[in-house]
């Protein structure tokens, strides 16, 4: 069996192939291109069989594409883990793909869930939208910072950025500069949410067929959107041996440190799925004013928590109960909220 290490860079991949008995048999450098993989598969002898290893980052999805094409075998290796077991004082390209190579050939390669071509294609229109959104609140953002700074009284519309609202906008007139900056901003506005709106329709249409969406769906607080996310990050369920696997995949659980019998408790787990975790903690703001479950459950939190804690714990229910749901495939069921000590009863 010929181990392959790859350290992959945006332009060139370090790679290092060798054999069970630790004979190197090529090592290099190729180009990160598909033509690359091809001269690298060029290089390795003929008849012997061949597995090869890169780590998660920035591209990875167009390497391990050109890899598995080629019948190199690829795994995806975790970043994080890998650097815990090979790191050293000295890193370079070179020590890296060794380092890989050799975790490889023994057997050691944390690796991650490698969703399917379509899946990852799908998951850069909802990021997409994500990004949209994000430069939508910051101009929003903009709008209110430049009115306060010219002390302009805005006008009691349920939403400013509303069809009324923007109207207004549009025929405040202000002196000098700030004109043409306020016209710019709603002009931008307008056009990114007419982007966002485009999207919406491209996720629709590309995830109409999904297994997860309609019981992740039926989750209060989730919708069309939310549940596009969840059920393309999730992927499947049958990964995730628990709902407790689940929810740390989620980073929905806090840090936990033990030694000597003392135990302390730390922030939420910073390696995590974040888009899994702000799926969940959006759709549970929206859980807690339409469901009476969920608004018993934070109610007795906010007790004795902020409402930043309260809510997250809030999360982590609803990823229980969509745990549940998609595993047992049976849509959401409301039930009335019973606490007794420190289990609260309600979905199994």
């Amino acid at each position: 069996m010929i181990s392959i290490g790859i350290d992959h860079h945006k332009k060139y991949c370090q790679v290092q192939a060798v054999r069970d008995n630790g004979e190197i048999v090529w090592e290099g450098q190729v180009p990160t291109r598909y033509e690359g993989f091809v001269r690298l598969k060029e290089e390795l002898p003929v008849g012997e069989p061949v597995q090869s290893v890169l780590e998660s980052g920035r591209g990875w999805g167009a390497a391990y594409d050109a890899l598995e094409d080629l019948g190199l075998n690829p795994l995806l290796a975790n970043p994080y883990k890998t650097r815990l077991i090979a790191d050293s004082y000295i890193k370079t390209d070179k020590i890296d793909a060794a380092a890989q190579a050799l975790l490889l050939r023994i057997g050691m390669i944390p690796t991650v869930h490698v969703p399917s071509r379509e899946r990852r294609e799908q998951k850069q229109l909802l990021r997409h939208r994500l990004w949209l959104v994000n430069w939508q609140t910051r101009i929003k953002n903009r709008i209110h910072d430049l009115l306060d700074r010219r002390h302009v009284d805005v006008p009691p519309q349920s939403d400013l950025f509303g069809a009324m609202g923007l109207a207004w906008l549009k025929g405040l007139v202000l002196t000098g500069p700030d004109q043409h900056v306020l016209a710019s901003q709603v002009k931008l506005f307008e056009e990114i949410r007419q982007q966002i709106r485009q999207t919406e329709k491209w996720v629709d249409e590309a995830l109409k067929d999904h297994p997860l969406r309609p019981l992740l769906d039926s989750l209060p607080g989730v919708g069309k959107i939310l549940g596009a996310l969840m059920a393309l990050e999730i992927d499947t369920i049958d990964r995730f041996p628990s709902a407790s696997r689940l929810c740390s995949y989620s980073g929905l659980v806090c840090s936990t440190y033990s030694s000597g019998g003392k135990t302390s408790h730390g922030g939420l787990i910073p390696t995590a799925n974040r888009y899994l975790r702000y799926a969940f903690v959006e759709a549970s703001w929206t859980a807690v004013k339409v469901s009476p479950y969920f608004r018993s459950l934070y109610s007795r939190l906010r007790a004795h928590k902020v409402p930043a804690v309260a809510i997250v714990a809030v999360a982590r229910r609803v990823c229980e109960i969509a745990y549940s749901c998609l595993k047992y495939q049976r849509p959401y069921q409301e039930r009335p909220y019973r606490f007794r000590g420190r289990v609260a009863l309600s979905h199994p």
